[in-house]
């Protein structure tokens, strides 16, 4: 089997208990936390640590684009995080003021080592390694974000749809959560609205990247076509396509449509064995439209 971190181990050793799996993402996906998390805790922190005041409202723009209305939704915050100083770099508004953002070249070495996961724990390994003024800051930003969102984002119900969609599946499938949030937040969040007691395991950034999560926990103990991975972000899309597993796409901004169509019909043809081809196509098809790879500000077209 293939290596995997030691957290991780409840999804190597799930056994099957139903012919079907699922896994399910979190932020965005089962929950409308994107928004909140990116525009109240990562933005501002960032702009805080990064020292980017000067260039705040273009800050702000790119990392929205980054993190919610673009291909690269729902990426680490790490390379989230320096495509965000690229951006800004490549800006004609923000060189006109002068202003250099930080090329982060640390970070990136950080980001690019695999024997490092991104993750504050891979950080803080990281660091005890390769000291640099740098990784100080980052750390300063990663756990202030995490404080912030702690501080901030509760009471935030789950998506229409999500729980009567798990409730109907909890004797049909094995249910897992598949996410790049760290698991104390998970766990909180899932704990809070009741609904973990629907997903066998709880998985977060500790456990290693979706795809290993998928792998894990479903690689050789189900048909691939009995495998579904629900996500709001391509990074979702691209976990399932590495276990040859099926996609249902949940669309930014129209999220409660999504799970109402996936309760109605989507979750049915799943079972039935008709989801697979030309249906699950057309739904990435239409999804696709809605995450661009080229900047508002350059396209003319409004974000979000």
């Amino acid at each position: 089997m293939t290596d995997y971190p030691e957290p991780a181990r409840p999804l190597a050793e799930l056994e099957p208990q139903h012919d079907y799996f699922i896994g399910i993402d979190s932020d965005g996906c089962a929950f409308d936390t994107m928004e909140i998390k990116h525009k109240e805790c990562f933005a501002p922190n960032t702009i805080k640590h990064w020292g980017l005041q000067p260039v705040s409202k273009y800050a702000r723009e790119a990392a929205e684009f980054v993190n919610l209305y673009s291909k690269w939704r729902g990426i680490n915050r790490w390379p989230a995080l320096v495509m965000v100083f690229d951006l800004l770099r490549e800006r004609a508004e923000v060189q006109a003021r002068g202003f250099e953002p930080p090329d982060a070249n640390v970070l990136r070495a950080f980001i690019e080592d695999e024997n490092f996961p991104k993750s504050n724990d891979g950080l803080k390994a990281y660091m005890a390694e390769h000291s640099d003024p740098e990784l100080d800051t980052g750390w300063a930003w990663t756990t202030a974000v995490n404080e912030t969102v702690a501080d901030m984002v509760h009471n935030i119900p789950p998506y229409p749809y999500l729980r009567e969609s798990l409730e109907f599946l909890s004797d049909k499938a094995d249910m897992i959560v598949v996410s790049a949030t760290p698991v104390e937040a998970l766990t909180r969040e899932w704990h809070e609205h009741d609904i973990a007691q629907y997903v066998r395991v709880i998985a977060g950034q500790e456990m290693g990247k979706k795809a290993l999560h998928l792998e894990l926990a479903a690689g050789g103990k189900y048909s691939p076509d009995h495998i579904l991975m629900i996500g709001d972000a391509p990074g979702d899309m691209r976990a399932a396509r590495a276990n040859d597993a099926l996609f249902y796409p949940i669309n930014p901004g129209q999220e409660e449509k999504s799970w109402k169509r996936f309760y109605d019909e989507a979750l049915h043809r799943f079972l039935e064995g008709t989801y697979e081809g030309a249906y699950e196509a057309g739904l990435i098809e239409a999804y696709e439209r809605y995450l661009p790879e080229v900047p508002p500000w350059i396209t003319g077209k409004n974000a979000g």
